[in-house]
């Protein structure tokens, strides 16, 4: 929605602006075209050439996200603190025997499969199974810091290819001006090639190579920089559910009381996701 907004909002205000001040549309868009095939067609090769398969194809799907936005809600929070508190109670009561089952198959788990939601996100699900899946090889002897550094760590590498698309999209927000002086210069030369022409037609030759500058960073700071920005904002608000369940669950081995453990993760989420103190404390005791 905000992203429809922020379109019409910025293509309002340049072009509406321009008319405003007395200028004329169609040579713009006379040379658009030639100028989007120089400008984007060199900028979806410079793509192909800088990147793999796999990172084009994360690439391709980040854009639904920036549309969509996170897909973490403020209820998936209070679920992820029900899940892993669930997780943990039964740990500590039965052991880690009786997770077990629940770890090594979470498709089939009936504490996971409560959350179909947090059930789909995959890296979430094998986050929480592995940590708990460490205590249940090692039979609870492990050192409580041992296994929140190896939960850093994933999340650390997780997150490093998360970010992997943003990354290219800012690369690319940096280089499109660049790629829009190449279409300008093109323009300059073929403008130099009919340097006896008229005037009037000289300068719409001239006008028409200045669209290839404008475009460019039009592009760049105008939609894929702050496309780049968005997804970085997105990646960022999603990680703060598996800090949730980290910090839960790490706390929990280290023994701290349970209420100032689950007290402690409900505070750590951001204000706009974050549930109030009687939501989580009722639907623990309702659960």
């Amino acid at each position: 929605m905000l992203f429809g907004i922020g379109l019409a909002v910025l293509f309002a205000m340049v072009f509406g602006g321009f008319v405003i001040a007395g200028g004329h549309l169609g040579p713009v868009f006379a040379s658009l075209p030639y100028e989007m095939m120089i400008i984007g067609g060199s900028a979806v090769g410079a793509l192909i050439i800088g990147n793999s398969t796999r990172l084009l194809k994360k690439l391709g799907k980040s854009f639904s996200k920036i549309i969509k936005g996170p897909k973490f809600a403020a209820q998936d929070y209070l679920d992820t603190i029900f899940m892993v508190s669930k997780l943990t109670k039964l740990l500590k009561s039965d052991g880690p025997v009786a997770v077990e089952p629940h770890v090594e198959n979470p498709k089939d788990s009936s504490i996971f499969g409560a959350y179909p939601k947090l059930l789909a996100d995959d890296f979430l699900v094998t986050y929480i199974a592995d940590a708990l899946r460490l205590q249940v090889i090692s039979s609870g002897s492990l050192n409580v810091h041992s296994v929140e550094e190896v939960m850093d760590h994933a999340l650390k590498t997780h997150l490093h290819h998360a970010h992997e698309p943003a990354h290219t999209l800012q690369n690319l927000a940096d280089a499109l001006p660049a790629l829009g002086i190449v279409a300008a210069v093109l323009g300059v030369i073929k403008t130099m090639g009919s340097i006896d022409q008229p005037p009037a037609i000289l300068g719409a030759m001239i006008g028409s190579a200045l669209v290839g500058t404008f475009l460019g960073v039009f592009l760049a700071y105008g939609i894929i920089g702050p496309c780049a920005n968005r997804l970085k904002q997105i990646i960022e608000e999603e990680a703060e559910i598996y800090h949730v369940a980290k910090q839960i669950i790490v706390a929990t081995l280290n023994g701290s009381p349970p209420a100032l453990i689950i007290e402690a993760a409900r505070t750590s989420i951001s204000a706009h996701n974050q549930p109030s103190f009687s939501a989580v404390f009722d639907g623990l005791r309702s659960n």
